[in-house]
């Protein structure tokens, strides 16, 4: 329990953190900076990328859009593919942002073997669904729920 702890405190202190100094969600900073790296492809795309299901990554691109610092756009060889960039506003915005804990999360994961993380993810899974915790498609961490 005192890893779940550390990872929770972790997150709290960095969601606060984020949205103090620039004002979005722990949740959009990490899109933002996944888009930094590489424009993508679809919501599926974006959604592999940063380790979430496509309806919470979904959400929060919707927020970048209105926001003005992300676009969506039709693909030009695929009209019912949509691709997701960065605005020169949302450009603007990561010059001063500091690291998320996604990031380190998601990059330490990826180290570990892949035999590893099936397991981690299985024994994550059999714990919640034992305790009785919905597994259904959670907001992205940092991100409110949504209707």
């Amino acid at each position: 329990m005192n890893a779940v702890r550390s990872i929770v405190r972790a997150l709290r202190i960095n969601t606060r953190a984020i949205e103090l100094k620039m004002g979005i969600s722990l949740a959009q900073l990490f899109v933002l900076q996944q888009l930094a790296e590489r424009a993508a492809d679809s919501l599926n795309d974006l959604a592999e990328r940063t380790a979430t299901h496509q309806s919470s990554v979904s959400v929060v691109v919707r927020r970048l859009v209105e926001r003005g610092y992300v676009t969506r756009t039709s693909s030009s060889t695929d009209k019912r593919r949509i691709e997701i960039g960065l605005t020169p506003e949302g450009r603007k915005l990561l010059e001063d942002a500091p690291s998320t804990i996604q990031t380190q999360l998601v990059a330490a994961l990826r180290q570990m073997p892949r035999s590893d993380q099936d397991t981690l993810a299985d024994l994550l899974e059999r714990w919640l669904t034992t305790a009785k915790i919905d597994l259904a498609a959670p907001p992205m961490l940092g991100e409110a729920e949504h209707a």
